[in-house]
């Protein structure tokens, strides 16, 4: 089966812009207009990716915290009645907080209660992306989960906290974060990013700084993700992921956001277009 290519949208996606007077400009907005131009399957792809927001959102409202982040598929109604009876979200999600909410249940069942529900829910969000049929979304999920892994592990390695305790998954690579002393847990091999993540985590004190030099590892690696697609699924949750990253900077630092927004239109403006 053919990927269905999308040239009006991706065409058309230069077109946003940060406006100089403004915080910010509408990640949700965008959002909204290009799922309309996607077929159904690719736009539940996009849902999927945008599922991790619902899990940050789910584990903070469980956690009696207000954080709330609007990229996220579920309104805040929407989250309260999940957390209850989940009828929403991916089965494999919906069955963690069906678990959390009857530990004795069949939903526990070969589910590892000992962790917390925040370890678990986000486990169980990666796993549905390693299930999807969208290479990108499963490239990107794994690549997501241990470059948070790495980033986490690097941290609690500074405040003496046990690795195992922050991680999420398993695999050979949290395996070796958590037996790991070498400096760079032995990954230099096999992650390219690992020396920029751990410098980042470790020589940079001032956290906007050390989140914006991991956010420019997240951002070009969203790019090559998609390096060789140019109208198709993968370029538009290629351009979606660097969206919610200009998103995050919106808030966090108006004018990095507006540079980075100025980045993505440029390489928008710099491919070769299909004619």
């Amino acid at each position: 089966m053919f990927d269905k290519n999308y040239y009006c949208l991706v065409a058309g996606l230069r077109e946003y812009t940060l406006d100089a007077d403004t915080k910010g400009f509408d990640a949700k907005e965008i959002v909204g207009e290009i799922l309309e131009e996607l077929s159904s399957g690719d736009a539940a792809l996009v849902s999927l990716l945008y599922g991790y927001y619902d899990c940050e959102n789910l584990i903070a409202l469980r956690a009696g915290r207000a954080a709330y982040n609007p990229l996220g598929n579920l309104s805040r109604e929407e989250l309260e009645s999940e957390l209850k009876r989940p009828t929403l979200l991916p089965e494999s999600v919906a069955c963690v907080i069906r678990a959390y909410n009857e530990p004795e249940s069949e939903w526990a069942e070969g589910l590892d209660m000992t962790q917390s529900f925040e370890k678990a829910l986000l486990t169980a969000y990666y796993a549905e992306c390693a299930a999807s049929k969208s290479r990108f979304l499963r490239e990107w999920a794994e690549f997501d989960r241990t470059l948070r892994n790495v980033a986490a592990a690097a941290v609690a390695r500074t405040l003496d906290r046990t690795i195992d305790s922050v991680t999420v998954g398993g695999g050979d690579v949290v395996e070796q974060l958590h037996r790991s002393s070498a400096a760079d847990f032995g990954l230099r091999g096999e992650l390219a990013y690992i020396d920029a993540v751990i410098a980042a985590v470790n020589d940079e004190q001032n956290i906007v700084e050390k989140e914006h030099k991991i956010d420019l590892v997240r951002w070009e690696y969203a790019g090559e993700l998609a390096s060789f697609d140019y109208f198709n699924i993968n370029a538009v949750l290629s351009y979606l992921v660097k969206i919610n990253i200009v998103a995050r900077w919106s808030i966090l630092d108006v004018k990095r956001g507006r540079e980075m927004l100025e980045r993505l239109m440029a390489e928008l403006d710099g491919k070769e277009l299909v004619k």
